[in-house]
């Protein structure tokens, strides 16, 4: 006789679902990829994509049948730009997921918070005022500092105004969002005009300045950060319960929460920095991914991040083809996307 049946355990099942959905997550990216870069106001074939893409990697593999201009096309502007949406989506759903840990506030998210309109302000004061003295790293460097002061504010004024709730720490959030954007319009207005329309333009989010030798910085940042994160998922667990319960497990609460701000300061800064300032994407992917896979931040953290990528590929992908020629910014598509999920965030939390 055969081994008897042994039925598989809730935490085998989970793993089981965890695996296939990051592979199939992993398969939707790769085709929202092949779709972005073939798609726009001149539609490139697939077949053409995936010849440009294999013949870039080993040269002189396959014949070459397209011309010059799709491979430019292809390769240097709508390839780097689909992997800076991916970076970008994946960066703020990992922000937003330990955010809302950290605050025990399914509202969080770095947009909401001001830690990107800090970015944004730093990445202008760069942009306008004090050009680039310390070369392509001086924008990066100034949205981190920008964001990084825009979270340490928050955290001020939430002690001063004795805020120190879930919700009344968004509202902080709010307020300082309102101040530091104010700041950085003033820097607007006091920078050169003939550079103010491209600074506007660049606030309301967009990918369209994504180059091959800029993705090194947020790629960088990404993946020491993220995995500083994903590292500490199991701290990030035991905060959602609460302090009391994280600090009978022996984490220093104070200094395990400013240690996840100040990573995500860093992460959204250096996104914001090329990307301008896209909203929602780290309040929205963290709440789906949890309806797939369950609140344990050791499979949160990752799934978010790839299906920021895929959300935002395919918000670039709208952004780019709605107005044709004309791209849209992506942040109003986000806006309008995030609003939406924003009532509807509400609405459960009410019911």
């Amino acid at each position: 006789m055969g081994a008897p049946y042994q039925p598989m355990t809730p935490r085998a099942r989970t793993s089981v679902g965890f695996w296939i959905t990051g592979l199939l997550g992993f398969a939707i990216l790769l085709g929202s990829l092949a779709i972005a870069v073939s798609v726009g106001a001149i539609a490139v074939p697939f077949e053409a994509v995936w010849g440009i893409l294999i013949n870039k990697i080993a040269p002189d593999t396959i014949s070459v049948d397209w011309s010059k201009g799709r491979e430019a096309i292809v390769w240097d502007i709508r390839l780097p730009r689909a992997i800076l949406a991916c970076l970008v989506g994946a960066g703020l759903a990992m922000v937003g997921a330990s955010l809302q840990a950290v605050t025990r506030n399914p509202l969080a998210d770095p947009h909401l918070l001001g830690i990107s309109a800090g970015g944004a302000c730093g990445a202008i004061l760069a942009l306008l005022h004090t050009g680039l003295f310390v070369g392509l790293l001086t924008v990066p460097l100034l949205a981190f500092l920008g964001s990084l002061g825009a979270t340490l504010l928050v955290l001020a004024v939430s002690q001063f105004a004795s805020a120190t709730s879930a919700d009344r720490l968004v509202l902080a959030g709010v307020a300082v969002s309102f101040v530091v954007m104010s700041a950085a319009n003033v820097l607007i207005f006091l920078g050169d005009p003939r550079a103010t329309h491209t600074v506007v333009f660049w606030m309301l989010g967009g990918l369209g300045l994504a180059r091959w030798d800029q993705l090194l910085y947020p790629a960088v940042v990404l993946l020491f950060a993220g995995t500083y994160l994903q590292l500490k998922s199991a701290t990030l667990n035991a905060m959602t319960v609460g302090d009391e319960t994280a600090t009978t497990l022996g984490i220093p609460v104070a200094r395990f929460r400013l240690s996840v701000f100040v990573i995500g300061a860093m992460i959204t800064g250096v996104m914001v920095a090329f990307s301008g300032i896209i909203g929602f994407v780290g309040l929205m992917i963290p709440h789906i991914v949890r309806l797939l896979v369950g609140g344990d931040y050791s499979r949160l953290l990752p799934l978010s991040a790839l299906c920021g990528a895929v959300f935002l590929v395919w918000a670039d992908v709208i952004a780019r083809t709605v107005m044709a020629p004309d791209d849209m910014p992506i942040g109003i598509v986000t806006g309008l996307i995030g609003g939406v999920f924003f009532v509807w965030l509400l609405r459960q939390r009410i019911r």
